[in-house]
């Protein structure tokens, strides 16, 4: 599959592609971070998830077609292989084991999505904030979370202010242990988890 994609290298802050541009394939990343998010009317950012290496972005519309929903950005060196989304369908046609591939892989994104608009749509800011940090801590990477709070804000649907105001809170309280470097350790994932 990836023989006929196209290398793409791609510096910090480099956009993949941008909310509404024509959509004509994905980009599965082979090295870095990939930060999705949506910008509404007025300018606001909803960050939609961070991906790294093995994960795609450019979906839903694995085939091309349309406009991009939202903006994906390097948020460090980071190289991806294209994937022109005639060129996948083809492919796809030819190979059932592909089609389930992607098709778990969709499951995968949606069910992202899904915890997302739960999140934000059924609880308060303070058990947003909380959540998400025991989602991160638990998800594999481990328990040092090194987002700034400003990208954690733009997760939960909040500002930077009040995400530091609300991390300090967190550390009173010995759930998280904000480092010299920047990145919160997280304590107790099940007290964040439990929060109400």
């Amino acid at each position: 599959m990836l023989l006929l994609g196209r290398n793409r290298s791609f510096a910090s802050g480099d956009l993949l592609f941008k909310q509404g541009d024509r959509h004509d394939g994905i980009f599965v990343i082979e090295t870095g971070v990939v930060r999705s998010y949506y910008v509404s009317e007025d300018g606001r950012e909803l960050t939609l998830g961070f991906w790294g290496e093995g994960n795609y972005v450019g979906g839903p519309q694995l085939f091309g077609g349309g406009q991009h929903a939202w903006t994906s950005e390097a948020q460090c060196p980071t190289r991806c292989v294209f994937l022109p989304g005639k060129e996948l369908r083809k492919l796809v046609e030819q190979r059932s084991d592909l089609a389930i591939a992607l098709l778990d892989a969709l499951v995968h994104k949606s069910e992202c999505y899904s915890a997302l608009l739960q999140l934000l749509a059924t609880h308060s800011m303070k058990v947003r904030l909380a959540r998400l940090l025991a989602m991160l801590a638990t998800s594999g990477t481990g328990r040092s979370i090194r987002l700034t709070h400003g990208q954690l804000a733009g997760m939960i649907g909040s500002t930077r202010q009040w995400v530091s105001q609300t991390l300090e809170l967190f550390e009173r309280q010995d759930l998280i242990q904000k480092k010299a470097d920047g990145s919160v350790y997280v304590l107790r994932p099940d007290a964040l988890a439990s929060l109400r």
